[in-house]
């Protein structure tokens, strides 16, 4: 930062001044003083469009200048409550007076007198809704903005001297005379005294100078910043993160203190005082400024006898200093982070509710703005087309991260180091970050030149370098990892500044000595001694002279090169020029001269050429550009005040001198004049002005020499142009539309009647609107041209994605494409139908128009589509990825389409690959591909079969599976039939047909289709058995169970006896629950602790019953009458099988039964005629 005096104003009568306040909110200043003084004032900055100047710049006036009658004695406490507009003062005997703000003018609201003690101090809380009131003699008030007492307290013994209180309001810092700081609770209750460490080692007599407490109102500048400045009046001071830090800064100011004052975001904190002056016994008045961890930012030196007060003005760029009978302002000049890159402007600020820098990229030339939060932002710089933001690392110590940024603020790269980046610069290749004690180099690949694979890439070799201050490095080549311990090692003689080139970088050093390295290989080619400490350093762009602006702002230059005799007769290279200017806060050298800079001077920006000023200019604005005789500023002061809205008048461009003579010389005397002066003064700009005012004229000649000097191609053709042309009016008109005077070119071009040229313009315009405007008026266009235009209109408006109106035009222009693109993206899906059916066959916008359709699954308009396109394969695949394998087979079998199968076969695998087994019986059973579907299904069932899984889901399965054989079955009898052409014998031969294709067709799946119920009945039978069991029919379940045996290789033995055994004890069939026992204990399937339960239970069902059945029912064999248990399946004489009954378990022995027309399966039926449905397959009866 940089701070200067800039203005005073004298008290009338000579009366001294003991103190100042200037309001945050609405910038009144009251000062009180001496014989009951008190003043309130206002300075107004002009604004208008009249004021050339904005900012600090501008002229300023005293908009008021009102005296408060009241006090009669020395006004020694003047305190603002700004979001209510009261003043609160108090004297020398105890009066306090609250004054208002009533239609311009201040007037007494409240008076309040103890008439006991003096008031020493008064603060409001941070909502302006309390106030606390301290007197000398320990008596404490708290009340509230209306005037009414909240409580108030008297700390007995106590010599009070200062209040503050906390940001948040709940705690009151009292100080004492004594120097002691005690902390209290906002209803007065005493909570701890304040550990005060900067008076160590501190004798004598000393008083507490200033309690000041930032309050957050306008953001913190990282988080858990110092914000608790207690400072002594022998110039002692410590800054506190809270009121129980115990690892304060702690600062010797060498001062003594009158008051201290944070500025509006608590990143600097004015001392005022005075201190002694070097070499002298006299005391000199000095304001110093410190950053919140300590830092000393700048030293004001003030005139006057003595200082008794300072106060910040709102936005912190001006600072009042009471001195005297004297009110001193000082503007400030604040160090913001910011840089300029490719017409952007990125700054950063804080914000109250958010811990991260808010940085915005916000592009002058078209407005837009980029915004992106960034936390712990060191510094920003920029050069070029990119912008580097140096950043700590949140979660590691001591690791700060460099990011390379484009100019709407996407990280391009970033790095990693170890270093403290103190100073930053960047050129177009480069960034240079150096702490105190080392600087490091990184060599940023340049985006717009990398391929991709380059992006990817690990770190090169060379990229990076780091240095020691005190090394002598000779340019040989980089290592691949960089040693940050050396920036740990100290040094005498600390970094100060630094500045680089594509040529030359240089750093300055505390000491005065500037080292200078060659870029980019880093070897320390020359060390030059200077006779000031730099503060900011500056290349020319021939990096031949080197700008210095010291630590006190003056300004001075010193030649790198030249060659010059020292005192001692030594020749030395390198000379400090004896120009110097004083007050000085930035400056910038022009890019494409290296003779021409700016500076900026308090608040005027000078331009000098060749070390000679032109006049100066007001301004208060920070230099973002420097080339073609035009100086780019932008008034960050300004744009800080509403930072997320910057607009295009804060951004100014100024012309130098030679540019603005010339311009004069074009306008009020001649080209010929104005040529001559160009050629004395030759500059590339100057000849494309003197080029641009000869076309006006129409005066070739000289336009063509103009441009041949500022080697402006395309100028010299447009002149060559405009020479074959005869006519003087479309001279005219093609100078205009040069100038980008399109209107004026328009109507030239009409006026000549020539429509068809002002078209042409407004068509390289992409002024489409104003084209079919013309092309409707006069005689009118051609319909080519026409629908042209409309397109064009229709592409722009869906170009800003409003397709209704988009489509409008393309109506009108016939785009049939783009039209089906808008009636996509609108979802119009009846819209795409009409267009189809409106387009010709095999049009090349159907197959995209079936795309659309098939993307948001309505295949039968995709199929249509397709079909019409002659895309037959297209339409079933189409089919195929939405499922549709009934209309995909349709689709094949009518146009002859014999990939079907293959198609059938890749999909199913793709989707059993997912393991999406339902999905592929789905696809199979559509398909007719009833036999696959069906091993799908008997898989899914043996493997839950193999996972216990109820027994009724594994029946539903095997049911499904026998249902799709069946299927099967009849498909290959219609197959057949269909294949017999003869009529009359179709019906004879299709079953037998129908058979001896399932023999050629299924050779291998013999088996299941033979066995297609066999799963089904197994767990039929064996539910069966068990609901039998549970509804008390034992002889019927135990019939069933026994059948069960059969079924050996569907269901787990182990169950089958167990359910046998079980049923025929509950029967008391003991010889069948034996049998049942002897082959459970022979299974080799079970673990030998089941086997031994079985041996126990076994044992204690026989040792209480014999193993004989209570009783046994026989009948006759119905096939030889031999006698057989009423129970058995098949007869042991004549091997004759019988049927079971799915009803009841039992074997079926009538001639008359019921089958099951699905399943084939037979029933009693005395039995069936009870049921709906076949207990088995589940078919209507």
């Amino acid at each position: 930062m940089f701070v200067y005096l800039s203005k005073k104003i004298a008290i009338p009568n000579n009366t001294k001044l003991r103190c100042v306040s200037w309001n945050k909110d609405q910038g009144y200043i009251a000062c009180g003083g001496e014989d009951g003084l008190l003043k309130v004032l206002k300075l107004e900055t002009q604004t208008g469009k009249d004021v050339k100047a904005k900012g600090l710049a501008a002229p300023s006036n005293l908009s008021m200048n009102q005296t408060l009658e009241g006090h009669s004695g020395a006004v020694q406490v003047v305190t603002w409550n700004g979001q209510y507009q009261k003043l609160t003062t108090s004297d020398q005997y105890g009066l306090i007076i609250v004054w208002m703000l009533y239609k311009g003018s201040w007037y007494e609201e409240m008076i309040n007198n103890r008439n006991k003690s003096v008031v020493r101090s008064m603060a409001w809380n941070a909502d302006g809704q309390k106030i606390c009131i301290v007197y000398e003699d320990g008596a404490v008030i708290v009340g509230s903005v209306d005037g009414n007492r909240i409580w108030g307290k008297e700390l007995r013994g106590i010599q009070l001297s200062s209040v503050e209180w906390s940001p948040d309001g709940k705690i009151l810092l009292f100080g004492m005379a004594n120097g002691e700081i005690h902390n209290y609770d906002n209803m007065g209750n005493f909570i701890s005294k304040l550990n005060i460490y900067c008076l160590t080692n501190c004798s004598g007599a000393y008083k507490i100078a200033g309690v000041q407490w930032y309050n957050g109102s306008n953001g913190y500048i990282e988080p858990n910043v110092p914000c608790l400045a207690i400072c002594f009046d022998n110039g002692r001071c410590q800054i506190m993160r809270t009121d129980i830090d115990e690892t304060p800064v702690l600062i010797d100011t060498g001062m003594a203190v009158a008051q201290i004052a944070w500025n509006f975001n608590g990143s600097v904190l004015a001392v005022a005082g005075s201190q002694k002056a070097i070499g002298q016994d006299k005391e000199v008045n000095v304001v110093q400024f410190y950053g919140p961890y300590g830092d000393h930012l700048r030293t004001l030196k003030v005139p006057g006898k003595q200082m008794y007060a300072c106060s910040w003005e709102g936005g912190s760029l001006r600072v009042a200093l009471a001195v005297d009978s004297f009110i001193y302002f000082a503007n400030i000049r604040p160090d913001y982070k910011w840089g300029y890159c490719s017409n952007t402007v990125v700054y950063s600020f804080t914000k109250p509710d958010r811990v991260e820098h808010c940085v915005i990229f916000w592009d002058t030339k078209n407005g837009e703005k980029y915004v992106k939060y960034v936390k712990n932002l060191i510094s920003i710089t920029a050069c070029g087309d990119y912008c580097c933001l140096a950043t700590k690392a949140d979660e590691l110590n001591n690791q700060y991260v460099l990011v390379l940024c484009n100019s709407i603020g996407t990280p391009l790269d970033s790095k990693y180091i170890e270093m403290d980046p103190v100073y930053l610069t960047m050129t177009k290749t480069h960034i240079i970050a150096a702490s105190r004690e080392s600087f490091y180099t990184w060599q940023f690949k340049n985006p717009k030149k990398l391929s991709t694979l380059e992006v990817a890439g690990r770190r090169k070799t060379g990229t990076e370098r780091l240095h020691h201050i005190d090394d002598h490095p000779t340019g040989g080549p980089a290592t691949d990892d960089v040693d940050f311990s050396k920036a740990f090692t100290g040094t005498e003689d600390q970094i100060c500044s630094i500045c680089a080139s594509d040529k030359l970088l240089i750093i300055g050093r505390e000491s005065g000595t500037i080292n200078r390295y060659t870029m980019p290989m880093l070897s320390l080619t020359q060390k030059y001694a200077l006779e000031c400490r730099s503060h900011q350093l500056s290349l020319n762009c021939t990096s031949s002279r080197l700008a210095i602006i010291d630590i006190s702002g003056v300004l001075t230059f010193f030649d790198l090169d030249t060659k010059m005799t020292d005192p001692d007769g030594k020749e030395v290279i390198g000379e400090h020029l004896k120009f110097e200017r004083k007050d000085v806060w930035d400056m910038r050298w022009a890019e494409d001269n290296h003779e021409l800079f700016a500076m900026m001077e308090k608040t005027r920006m000078y331009i000098f050429r060749s070390l000679d000023p032109e006049e100066p200019i007001l301004s208060s604005g920070y230099i973002c550009q420097f080339n073609d005789l035009q100086i780019k500023t932008v008034l960050l002061d300004e744009i800080m005040k509403d930072p997320e809205n910057p607009t295009k008048e804060y951004m100014q461009e100024m012309e130098i001198k030679s540019l603005r003579d010339t311009r004069d010389l074009l306008e009020k005397i001649g080209l010929q004049d104005a040529q001559q002066f160009v050629e004395d003064n030759p500059h590339p700009r100057l000849w494309r002005l003197l080029a641009e005012s000869a076309l006006e004229q129409l005066n070739l000649k000289i336009a063509e020499q103009a441009f041949v000097r500022c080697k402006d191609f395309q100028g010299i053709e447009f002149v060559k142009r405009l020479g074959n042309l005869q006519n003087e009016n479309m001279k005219q008109a093609e100078v205009a539309a040069y100038f980008k005077r399109f209107e004026e070119a328009e109507r030239k071009y009409l006026d000549m009647d020539r429509r068809d040229l002002a078209v042409s313009l407004r068509k390289k315009l992409g002024d489409w609107f104003r084209v079919v405007q013309l092309l409707k008026t006069g005689s009118g266009g051609d319909d080519l041209q026409l629908e042209e235009a409309w397109n064009a209109i229709g592409d722009y408006y869906a170009d800003r994605q409003k397709w209704q109106q988009a489509v409008t035009y393309y109506v009108q222009g016939r785009n049939q494409e783009r039209l089906a693109e808008c009636y996509y993206i609108l979802e119009d899906y009846p819209g795409l139908e009409k267009m189809v059916s409106n387009l010709p066959e095999n049009h090349k916008l159907l197959p995209d128009i079936a795309q659309m359709f098939m993307t948001v699954g309505m295949c039968s308009q995709a199929v249509d589509a397709f079909i019409k396109c002659n895309h037959i394969k297209a339409a079933i695949d189409c089919c195929v990825s939405l499922n549709q394998w009934n209309m995909a087979i349709d689709l094949a079998k009518t146009h002859n389409v014999r990939e079907i199968d293959s198609l059938l076969a890749k999909y199913a695998q793709h989707l059993l690959e997912k393991n999406k087994i339902v999905n592929a019986i789905e696809l199979y059973r559509k398909a007719g591909h009833h036999l696959e579907a069906a091993k799908l299904l008997f898989k899914i069932a043996n493997e839950q079969k193999e996972k216990k899984q109820k027994p009724l889901q594994i029946k539903k399965l095997y049911v499904l599976g026998g249902l799709l054989v069946e299927q099967y079955h009849e498909t290959m009898k219609m197959t057949s039939r269909a294949k017999v052409k003869d009529k009359r014998g179709a019906m004879a031969t299709s079953a037998l047909a129908g058979f001896l294709e399932e023999d050629t067709a299924a050779v291998s799946d013999t088996k299941l289709i033979e066995n297609a119920w066999r799963g089904a009945e197994a767990f039929h039978f064996y539910l069966l058995a068990q609901r039998q069991l549970q509804e008390g029919y034992v002889d019927l379940a135990m019939k069933t169970a026994l059948g069960l045996r059969e079924y050996e290789d569907v269901l787990d033995p182990a169950d089958i006896f167990s359910l046998l055994a079980l049923t025929a004890s509950a029967n008391r069939a003991f010889r069948i629950c034996s049998n049942a026992f002897i082959k459970l204990e022979t299974l080799e399937c079970i673990s030998q602790e089941h086997h031994q339960q079985y041996e126990d239970l076994a044992l204690e069902i026989f040792t209480k019953h014999s193993p004989k059945d209570s009783r046994s029912t026989s009948i006759e064999c119905t096939s030889c009458s031999a006698t057989i248990p009423d129970w058995s399946n098949s007869c042991p004489n004549c091997d004759t099988k019988f049927p079971t009954c799915i009803v009841t378990g039992r074997p079926l022995m009538e001639y008359q039964f019921w089958m099951c027309s699905g399943c084939k399966r037979r029933a009693y039926e005395s039995e069936i005629a009870q049921k709906q449905n076949c207990p088995l397959c589940h078919t209507p009866v």
